[in-house]
Formats: C-alpha cells, structure tokens, sequence
C-alpha cells in the first residue's frame, strides 16, 4: 500500500498519523525510503520504512461510511467473553496490535464489560484506556469533531451495547425457564404411559 504526502494513516498502538514527506535513507550501505509519520496524539514523529508498511500494519484512517458502521458494532450487543485471563489478554493483544478499529472495538466492548462487574488487572485497564483513546482520535479527525463530543457519543453506544446484551441475555433466561417445566412434565407423563401400557 502506498500514501501520499498528507494522507491520514493508523500506526498500530501509536493512533492517527498525518505522513509529512517521503525520503530515502542509507542505513548500513542500504538504500530504503521512509515515510515521516506526525503522530497527532502526543506530537512525535515516526519512521516506517515504505517496504515495512503491511508487516507493521500501517493503513488509511477510515472513512465516514465506515465511522457509521463502527457506531452500530460498538452498539450491538455482541460481546466477546472470556473468562480465562490469560486467553482474553493475549486475544485482546493480538487484535490491538492489528490496527484495524473494528478488532480495537471489540477489545473496548468486552472490557468496559468486563470492568462493570469486576475490577481490571492493570494491564487490561491499560489496554482499555489505550483502545478507547486511539478510537476516539481516530473518529475525530475522521469527522473533524471535539474528541469530548465523540467520546460521548461511543459512551452511548457501548450502552446501547450492555442494554441490548441484558436483554438478550433476560430473554434466553426466560426461555430456559418456560423450557425446564415443560420438559419435566413430559418426563413425568411418560411412567404414567408405561403403567397402563403394561
């Protein structure tokens, strides 16, 4: 993938990058072109080798098209949880290091889940303030608006999300009790039908 001079790329775990210029580097008797990345969320700058692009994961920032799409997956109610630390930290880790927001969207979803009936470990907390934060920038230089007034709207939607997950989650509920009684009385009938068969 190539970008041009002012392109708004996603650095994984860095956030939005603007790229400033293209130049070419000799390293060690080696001849290789670097994009010059302007983090925007704590003012650095960033090398990326050109040909090191996809194994980083560098990539556009996304569209508006799919800045809707992100709203309606942060509120539909479907959240990953695992309730082994271990496998939930690596399988977090290894979706914040794709860069793609929609995999920092899921990690967002099954924290802050997580984090309203238990406290986090301090890596998780970590994780979930770093993927909170790298969404919210992303969103507002995408729709160029307050990161506060996106923040708010993706603290909407997750709890769209907790809501619409109670509710499922009340539904199944109920439909296991409906389920049990009528399944006992089956099984209690069923003697009934042996005795008079005999």
């Amino acid at each position: 993938m190539t970008f041009q001079v002012g392109d708004k790329v996603i650095y994984p775990n860095h956030g939005l990058g603007i790229v400033e210029r293209v130049e070419e580097k000799t390293i060690l008797g080696t001849t290789c072109g670097f994009f010059h990345l302007h983090i925007v969320s704590n003012d650095t700058t960033v090398l990326v080798p050109v040909a090191n692009v996809d194994g980083v994961g560098l990539r556009k920032a996304v569209t508006d098209e799919e800045v809707e799409r992100l709203f309606e997956l942060l509120g539909d109610g479907r959240i990953d949880n695992h309730q082994n630390w271990k496998g939930r930290f690596k399988d977090n880790s290894d979706k914040m290091r794709t860069g793609s927001i929609y995999d920092m969207a899921d990690v967002l979803k099954s924290l802050t889940f997580l984090s309203k009936s238990k406290s986090l470990s301090f890596r998780e907390k970590r994780m979930l303030d770093r993927a909170k934060a790298l969404i919210i920038s992303e969103i507002s230089e995408v729709v160029r608006a307050k990161a506060l007034e996106v923040e708010q709207k993706v603290d909407r939607a997750l709890e769209k999300c907790f809501m619409v997950k109670a509710r499922n989650m009340a539904r199944v509920t109920a439909r296991a009790k409906i389920t049990k009684p009528v399944k006992a009385s089956v099984m209690a009938a069923a003697p009934r039908r042996a005795a008079r068969a005999s």
